[in-house]
């Protein structure tokens, strides 16, 4: 069985993540290594997660365990499921130094790791990704956050796990949706800061979609390595952390607007915003026409999300500048976005006034 671990080390503490296939079979040894003794952990689980996988973790858990099951979505991702979870917690006497431990994708671990990062001011957290963009992107970095009707992840808080497990036989029970969702960051990270691992992308995106080893195993190994140092550098998004955000602003407007329906999921929105900052760039003059044309053959090749007109339409506008007025990334009035100047180097620190963004979307959403 090959494992690989990544060392994440910021300032609020250091944590491993541990990346490999069938690990949660060894989930006992993997804990006491890594986070030591504990008497009962509450299990947060995403009911879509396959029966078999908690029945591996039950019994190869050998610990007190209570289990929830989280109906996982944008419109649960909220303060009655935090109210909820923290009942749980309160009810059984859980100390500081049990743990609540997550599985399932980006918005069950977004929910539990708030909770966590509340509930006596911190208990131990453990994160197991289910999905692809949850193990390359949301477990790593301790961002937690819920929704609230003026936006999304509005409310949260800055929790690192003290453990993250990515099994990647979860991501066998994905639907293809799914997995192009998670390509979807990982692509990100190839064009804001890896020109070579772009062009590793362009030659075995494929097989990585196929969930093919070694393929797939190094896409997200090669991720949550470009993360963690990001993260080292600025654990609090106070400036290079921001360029994560490349293509976010646009796609959480998009997923907002939508109502968190599942018409455009997560990764989805996070493509199609991608591709919306890559086409804003390229009008403003960031991005060399070369790339630009370079990325829209891949994002063509693969049939990721492009055309905004298939989501909105003109009477949206309003709707989406004011979700992007509101993002919790501007420092000001003006609307702060990632643009990319050329693939592997991004700028994060770009800011624009409601009309310019207003007039591209209109020109985009009428043409």
């Amino acid at each position: 069985m090959k494992i690989s671990r990544i060392k994440v080390k910021t300032s609020s503490r250091s944590y491993n993540i541990i990346i490999g296939k069938n690990i949660i079979n060894n989930i006992s040894k993997i804990l006491n290594n890594n986070i030591g003794k504990f008497n009962k952990c509450l299990i947060v689980i995403d009911k879509k997660v396959p029966k078999k996988f908690l029945k591996k973790i039950n019994f190869f858990l050998k610990k007190k365990k209570i289990i929830y099951f989280f109906n996982s979505s944008e419109k649960n991702k909220n303060q009655n499921t935090i109210n909820k979870i923290i009942e749980i917690l309160l009810k059984n006497n859980f100390y500081r130094n049990d743990c609540l431990i997550s599985i399932g994708g980006g918005i069950t671990g977004d929910v539990s790791s708030f909770a966590a990062s509340i509930f006596k001011r911190g208990i131990k957290f453990i994160n197991v990704p289910t999905t692809l963009l949850s193990q390359i992107d949301s477990s790593i970095g301790g961002k937690t956050g819920i929704n609230s009707k003026y936006g999304k992840n509005l409310i949260g808080t800055f929790y690192q796990p003290h453990l993250v497990i990515s099994d990647t036989n979860f991501l066998k029970s994905l639907p293809s949706r799914e997995v192009i969702c998670g390509y979807a960051e990982i692509l990100k990270h190839s064009l804001i800061i890896n020109r070579k691992f772009f062009f590793y992308l362009e030659k075995n995106a494929k097989n990585i979609l196929n969930l093919k080893s070694p393929f797939l195993e190094k896409a997200i190994f090669k991720s949550c390595l470009i993360k963690k140092k990001i993260v080292e550098k600025d654990e609090k998004e106070k400036n290079v952390r921001q360029i994560l955000n490349f293509g976010h602003t646009f796609g959480h407007a998009f997923e907002a607007a939508k109502k968190y329906s599942n018409k455009l999921n997560h990764g989805e929105a996070v493509a199609l915003g991608m591709f919306c900052a890559l086409n804003f760039a390229k009008v403003n003059g960031n991005l060399h026409n070369n790339d630009y044309k370079i990325i829209v053959k891949h994002y063509t090749k693969l049939k990721l999300p492009m055309n905004i007109k298939k989501y909105f339409s003109k009477k949206d506008l309003n709707k989406l500048i004011s979700f992007m007025k509101k993002d919790k990334k501007n420092s000001n009035s003006k609307i702060n976005l990632v643009l990319v100047n050329k693939i592997g180097n991004a700028n994060y620190n770009c800011q624009f006034n409601n009309s310019k963004l207003y007039n591209f979307l209109l020109k985009n959403l009428v043409n």
